[in-house]
């Protein structure tokens, strides 16, 4: 497999920076604030659990958890995998083949790309209008489309851009797909974090039969150490195939995690309520950030999620600022070097930031002083000159 760009920096940076500004999830919850929400029930049985071997497919309690997030499925619709990643990995390997042609929304998540590719598939790429709010066109899937397409895959909220398509876009997508007979697989990773309910997509495996809806506990959840994300449809014989790829990854998952996951999915509203408290209370801290230096960048932040793309306007590129940035000031964003891809151009001016930490007004203010610093040297510097 070709080198994982994005998980190579944070590897390099994710834990040595002082300021994480680059964080695709929300803050990171504690196991006792998760018990402080759970029923007397669900924390004795955290307490008694046994610390064996987990049913493959994830254990029934948690399956029901995950299945009351939707409007159609039933547990047995729903296949457990650890995290998001292994769920993707084996998807599109399962899903795409030397005869398939794919059609995917750019930027995106490597993996969801790299895989298809590697399957021998022949994978097109459909690029977000950056001049438009990062819009999906459907004209652009459409003149995508081939006689061999099997596959459309979309990731909204976005991840990097932030971006979310209105209902009538999405409803007309997964239309396009039932009508072709195609199958939709739709990672829905940041699902929650819609600053208005109107704004909630309905997910892919309750509007389309043989739609995949992929989700996770890391991302809008802040829970990505319990490594618990899953799959959900109703073609059972896809999840059957994709369970026994799973024999030869993680073959169950941690017991621990599946218990505090499904406290976790009981509390949702909750949760999800909070976590969109924290990115509302940090959206002026980043408004004013910017505006504070809008000769060096273009800002929007996101319609839905924790992240978003910004510009750099910059003559140095945004490569030399980020890196200099992590370096100087130890603040880490991510750029766009990272979300190439070899599907379509991803515009090399921009940025992933997030907005859902703690700690923002302080990693700005370290942002900010690099930049004043770095405006200051470079005067001197022209005066010298």
């Amino acid at each position: 497999m070709p080198s994982f760009r994005l998980e190579q920096y944070f590897a390099a940076w994710e834990f040595t920076a002082k300021f994480n500004l680059a964080a695709s999830d929300l803050e990171t919850r504690r196991i006792s604030d998760l018990l402080a929400v759970a029923t007397d029930e669900d924390r004795e049985a955290f307490n008694d659990l046994a610390l064996g071997y987990t049913p493959t497919w994830g254990g029934d309690h948690l399956r029901e958890a995950i299945a009351s997030t939707y409007a159609t499925l039933s547990a047995d619709e729903v296949l457990v995998f650890a995290g998001a990643e292994e769920a993707i990995f084996w998807a599109m390997q399962v899903l795409s083949g030397p005869n398939d042609h794919v059609i995917m929304t750019v930027p995106n998540y490597q993996s969801m790309e790299t895989v298809p590719l590697r399957t021998g598939a022949q994978v097109s790429g459909v690029v977000l209008d950056s001049a438009q709010g990062w819009r999906l066109d459907l004209d652009e899937v459409r003149r995508a489309w081939r006689p061999n397409t099997s596959l459309v895959a979309v990731n909204f909220p976005n991840n990097p851009t932030g971006a979310l398509p209105d209902q009538q876009t999405w409803r007309e997508l997964v239309d396009l797909c039932v009508e072709r007979g195609v199958r939709l697989f739709s990672d829905e990773v940041y699902r929650g974090l819609e600053p208005e309910p109107s704004l909630t997509l309905p997910q892919a495996a309750d509007m389309h039969p043989a739609a995949v809806s992929l989700n996770v506990l890391s991302k809008s959840f802040g829970l990505a150490g319990l490594r618990i994300g899953w799959v959900a449809t109703h073609d059972h014989g896809l999840l059957e195939e994709l369970e026994r790829h799973k024999h030869y990854t993680t073959m169950c998952n941690s017991g621990p995690s599946e218990a505090l996951a499904t406290i976790a999915i009981k509390a949702r509203e909750e949760i999800w309520a909070s976590n969109r408290q924290r990115i509302s209370s940090n959206r002026p801290l980043f408004d004013d950030f910017f505006e504070q230096h809008v000769e060096l960048f273009d800002w929007s932040p996101p319609q839905a999620g924790c992240v978003t793309f910004p510009r750099y306007l910059g003559r140095n590129g945004v490569d030399a600022m980020t890196a200099e940035l992590v370096e100087q000031a130890g603040v880490l964003l991510l750029p766009a070097s990272l979300f190439r891809s070899d599907l379509a151009p991803v515009p090399g001016d921009r940025f992933r930031i997030g907005l859902g930490r703690r700690g923002a007004e302080e990693a700005l203010a370290a942002f900010d002083g690099f930049l004043r610093a770095r405006s200051t040297h470079r005067i001197g510097a022209d005066r010298r000159g």
